[in-house]
């Protein structure tokens, strides 16, 4: 199959489903072309060896990649993520469709909606239909995130959002909570199928680190680490709070936070105020170099604030923590806790509960380390089996598949 992906991010830009997916689809046999934005994610700053012009054209490992101007920024104002978006949505129906080749199918994979609008209107002078990956619910993400609050707003972009799901050819929700959420929106349940999130493997080859190990004084302190990036969905003030109560309490836990964000000025000024010293924080890293601050763990976190839209989701970080063996508290409710309770790979708490996250890092830390190994153990089994690319891969294969199918027949 000759299988376009539509994506506004994609390598060197961090993202599940970028170059990785593209090479494991090549290795099959599928002819692969990715249209794309130059790279700017998560900090706005365009990376070095790029600049913004109306395209550019790349070949990588027998990808062919298509890169279309955007306007760079992701930063705190909803204006600056609007005019990213668009700018890219319309480059890529503007350009995808003038340059790349008729495709079989088109994968269409992040942001939600402006990707999807993209790839309507790449698909209908194609001639190609598209199978859309729905990363994020517009507009539940917009809201609970704080980026958009005004009601008619989200109203609108509801209704859009509906409109995009109608002329998928086939609709992949990354938990069994989407798939719910996505089918009480009309989407059939004929076009609907759930493929749990793989993550970036290549890189979490962990080596051991004896500088970041002495850094975070392994042996000495029970090294809680949260990785990844630092905002308002992660309610992360509760994470402080859960440090001084530990502290309190005398523990040798000790909290690690990895990366950046809008929140990161403000989490640094409030752990200072308080006088935690058993909260640090280390500056965003290439995942090579976050793989050996996981290594050097005793459990690895994940946190998000307490909304509905939480307990559908699970987050990118859940399955790069089971991968690598680690020992999983989540502080979300729903479907992320169920998959680490099906796998026996960690423990759960409620989210933006000091008190319950304390007393769940307590119980972790009086655990003999032999324990906690096979903890980490049955949950990076559990990855392979269930969430590992080598499962999803043929997954998403068969439904290219029947959407070819179905359109020739």
């Amino acid at each position: 199959m000759r299988i376009l992906m539509l994506t506004q991010w994609f390598d060197p830009e961090h993202t599940m489903k970028g170059l990785m997916f593209a090479r494991a689809l090549t290795r099959e046999g599928h002819d692969v072309e990715v249209i794309t934005g130059f790279p700017n994610y998560p900090g706005g700053k365009v990376y070095p060896g790029y600049r913004i012009k109306l395209f550019q054209r790349e070949q990588i490992d027998g990808v062919r990649i298509l890169r279309v101007a955007l306007y760079p920024s992701h930063d705190a104002s909803a204006v600056g993520r609007v005019l990213n978006y668009v700018s890219f949505a319309a480059s890529a129906s503007f350009l995808g469709t003038l340059l790349t080749r008729r495709p079989d199918v088109i994968y269409v994979y992040h942001p939600p909606l402006t990707a999807g609008l993209a790839a309507i209107a790449v698909g209908a002078l194609k001639r190609a239909p598209f199978v859309y990956d729905v990363q994020d619910l517009w507009p539940d993400t917009l809201g609970a995130t704080g980026m958009v609050g005004n009601a008619r707003v989200l109203r609108a972009v509801d209704r859009l959002a509906r409109w995009v799901y109608q002329r998928a050819a086939f609709v992949v929700a990354q938990s069994p909570g989407f798939r719910q959420a996505l089918a009480s929106r009309g989407v059939p349940e004929s076009k609907l199928d759930v493929i749990y999130n793989w993550c970036d493997e290549d890189q979490l080859h962990l080596e051991h680190n004896p500088g970041i190990a002495k850094d975070l004084a392994a042996g000495e302190r029970f090294n809680v680490v949260f990785a990844g990036t630092m905002g308002k969905a992660q309610g992360l003030e509760s994470v402080l709070r859960a440090a001084q109560l530990l502290a309190e309490r005398g523990s040798g836990a000790q909290f690690v936070f990895v990366g950046g964000g809008v929140e990161l000025a403000s989490l640094k000024a409030r752990a200072e105020r308080s006088g935690l010293t058993n909260v640090r924080f280390l500056p965003r890293m290439p995942m090579a170099e976050i793989g050996q601050v996981l290594e050097a763990a005793d459990v690895l976190l994940v946190h998000l604030r307490d909304d509905p839209l939480f307990e559908i989701t699970i987050p990118g970080k859940l399955q790069a923590y089971m991968a690598v063996g680690k020992p999983v508290l989540v502080a979300v409710r729903g479907d992320a806790a169920d998959l680490i309770e099906a796998s026996r790979g960690g423990a759960t708490c409620e989210p933006e509960d000091a008190v319950g996250l304390a007393d769940a890092v307590g119980k972790l830390e009086a655990m003999e380390p032999d324990a906690l190994k096979e903890m980490g153990d049955r949950g990076k089994r559990y990855y392979e089996s269930e969430l590992s690319i080598r499962s999803g891969v043929p997954h998403f294969i068969r439904i290219f598949e029947t959407v070819v199918a179905r359109g020739r027949s």
